[in-house]
This record gives structure tokens, sequence and C-alpha cells, in this order.
């Protein structure tokens, strides 16, 4: 029997997300989520597509390695278990993979050790990874496990657009340059569009607007990452949830000297009391429109501020490319919020962005043109599934065929 199932994990500090693919056809076979790792609240909420059926347990999950063999247990309930000879490998989302990890990467000491040695720089998602990839290498220690890195789509970027301009001796000695984030997602996302077009990815450059509680730009020339709005960390660029995106670094100064703020106030300030729910009181999207919409002059000018910094990085990522064909809109918000599509584009027609209405005011799950029919530049929506693509790299890198599986 040939092994065709990618097990997809994404472990966080306190949850565990999941999706069991068969890799012949791209389907799911299963999906799921563990919450509250370590507490006495811990609930699994697990479901086979098969039946569609969910099942939760309640009840206190200690730590990540049983979590994951709680998940196996379910799995093995539906006849997809982690003994299954039809398991090709485990792939692992990996937030931070620095410099080192341009690509996919199949885990073994000397790979963990690096993981751990940019946590100084990911210090709350690498350690967090580290456990999920841990728990499951003790489980299943005879399975091809990969490491698929959020940074890695942008490890092509020139040195004009990662390097911060500080002194390059300090800059290296601590790791200091722009990385970015939701590579996976920028990386399907811009392959998508091409198809949408009709082209390959190296016949087009686009912008991707990942837009969800955190949110990311980049700009794709021909398929390869040439900017992005994350840096160091993903703090800076967009308007976000609860990050403040793009800030003058002297406002940590004043807060500091002038506020008595500590560094761990500063810190929580900014990434957790910004944003959108830091001008507004709210970080969902669709309760922000329902606030403006009955004439709310907070959720207004929240609103107002988070289009404004998107409108800027559509402008300056449109400079860096020189032509655009296409700009896409994907994730949460990017994908369900007609409005903030509309709004981002409003008055770029120079730019010969605009949106049709109607097809904007669409809601579908399949990838689509919002852009009238003689729009000089394509506006799409395309829904991302970055789960999908880390199971496609690491299945490309470890399947049958490979020369690398077993």
């Amino acid at each position: 029997m040939t092994p065709t199932r990618v097990l997809v994990l994404n472990s966080g500090s306190s949850s565990l997300k999941y999706q069991l693919l068969d890799m012949r056809d791209g389907s799911r076979l299963a999906v799921g989520l563990v919450e509250r790792i370590g507490e006495q609240t811990s609930r699994l909420r697990h479901t086979p597509l098969a039946t569609g059926a969910t099942r939760e347990q309640s009840g206190p999950i200690a730590d990540h390695e049983t979590a994951l063999k709680s998940v196996a247990e379910e799995l093995a309930r539906d006849g997809l278990g982690l003994d299954s000879p039809e398991l090709a490998a485990i792939g692992h989302r990996v937030v931070h993979g620095g410099m080192f990890f341009t690509e996919p990467t199949v885990i073994d000491d000397s790979v963990l050790t690096e993981i751990e040695r940019l946590i100084p720089v990911a210090p709350l998602h690498n350690p967090a990874n580290l456990t999920g990839i841990r728990t499951a290498m003790a489980l299943r220690p005879d399975l091809p496990q990969v490491a698929v890195f959020d940074t890695a789509f942008h490890t092509s970027m020139p040195e004009s657009a990662a390097r911060y301009a500080i002194d390059p001796k300090i800059a290296d000695r601590y790791r200091i340059r722009r990385y970015g984030f939701h590579g996976t997602s920028h990386a399907y996302v811009s392959r998508e569009t091409a198809r949408l077009l009709g082209k390959a990815p190296e016949e087009v450059n686009v912008i991707v607007l990942h837009l969800g509680n955190g949110a990311s730009a980049s700009a794709v020339e021909r398929g390869r990452c040439v900017d992005t709005s994350m840096g160091l960390t993903p703090l800076e660029g967009l308007v976000m949830g609860t990050r403040s995106g793009d800030l003058d670094p002297a406002v940590i100064f004043h807060l500091a000297r002038v506020g008595g703020m500590s560094m761990d106030e500063i810190d929580t300030l900014l990434n957790k009391r910004s944003g959108l729910f830091g001008l507004c009181g709210d970080n969902d999207m669709r309760e922000i429109r329902r606030r403006v919409d009955e004439g709310d002059e907070a959720a207004a000018l929240a609103f107002d501020i988070y289009i404004h910094r998107i409108k800027k990085y559509i402008g300056a990522y449109y400079a860096v490319l020189g032509h655009v064909d296409a700009v896409a809109f994907t994730a949460g918000v990017g994908e369900n919020a007609a409005a903030v599509r509309s709004a981002a584009v409003a008055g770029l027609t120079g730019l010969g962005l605009a949106v049709d209405e109607e097809l904007n005011a669409v809601r579908g799950g399949e990838p689509r043109l919002i852009s009238p029919a003689d729009a000089r530049v394509a506006v799409a929506v395309v829904p991302t599934d970055e789960e999908l693509e880390i199971a496609e790299q690491t299945y490309a890198l470890v399947g049958p065929g490979t020369g690398k599986d077993g």
C-alpha cells in the first residue's frame, strides 16, 4: 500500500490544530482543534469529513503529549489512526525559520536545535511549535516529520527590502532584519491568483493582502516575494485586530520615559491592546461594520485608519513591483468583508484598480474576480489554504517516489 496521507499539525502555546489530508486529491479526511491545553476546561473538537459529525470532549488535558494522544484516539475511531500504513508524513507549521530555513525541511536533531536557537526572535511561537514537533516525534519516531516555515517564502526578498537602516554589525549580531510571516498563505494565494488569471506564477506580479486578526501584505514578483509588511516580528505593517502595525519607534521611548511604562507593559499594549481593538474596543470586523452602520464614530475612525494603512501598502508595493497584474484579498476579513475590499481600492482607478460592486457582494468559497471585465489590474478574492500548502510541501519532500520517504 502506497502511503498518501499527511497529518498537518499547528501547535500553539495552549492549542493544537490539526488536519488529515489525502494527497491523491488534496481532500480532507478529518479536522480538529484542542483548546486550552493545561487547563481544567480543555476541549477537543474533532470532525471526520466522511460524516461531518463533530465530536467533542471536555475536561482537563494536561499537556501537548496528552492532547496529541487524544487526537490519535479520535482519528483511530474513524479508521484514520497515526499507526495507519497510509500515513506518509506529519507536516508541522513553524512560525520562524530565520534565514537558515528557506524551504520545507525534514526534521532531525540539528533542525530542532536551530529552531530552538530562533526562540529569541519568536518567543511566543517557536517554543510551542517545538513542543508539538517533539510530541509527534515521540509518538511516531519512524515517520518522516517536516517543518514548513512561515518565514520561508519571504527569504527571497532582496537585501534592500529585508535590511533595516541600522548598524549592520548590530543587526547581524542580534538577527535583526525583515523576516515576514504568513508565508505559506502568501505563497498559496499568489500561486492561485496566477491560476485564476490563466497564467503561470512566473508570468504575473501580485500584491497579496492577508487580512485576518493578524494581517500582512506582500509584493510577489513572478512567483517570488520581493517585499512584505511584517518584519522582525508580526507587529510591523498593517493595522491588525490587536496589533498596532507600523509605529514611530520613538513612541516606545516616550511611553517608557514619560509614561513610566515597563517594557512588558509596552509590549502588551502594542501586541494585545492596540490595532482595531485599541481604537474602538472591538477586533471583529463584523461588529465594527455593524457599529459603523449605526453611526458609531469610534468604530468609523478605526475602520478608516485600517483602510488607510492598506491603501498605503497597495501603493507602496505597486511602486516596488512597477507593474501589477492582480491584487488578491485573502484570510478571514479579506475573504468575507466586502466593505473592506471596496474601501481598500476606492479612489485607486488611476492605478487601474476597481471593484464591481455586484461581484464584490457575492459570497463563495472559490477563487473569483471582483473587478470589472475591462479592469487594467485584476482584483481577486482567493481563499487561503495554509494546511493544504503545508501538506503539499511536506508530501513533495518526503512522499513516495521522492527518495526521502521512510
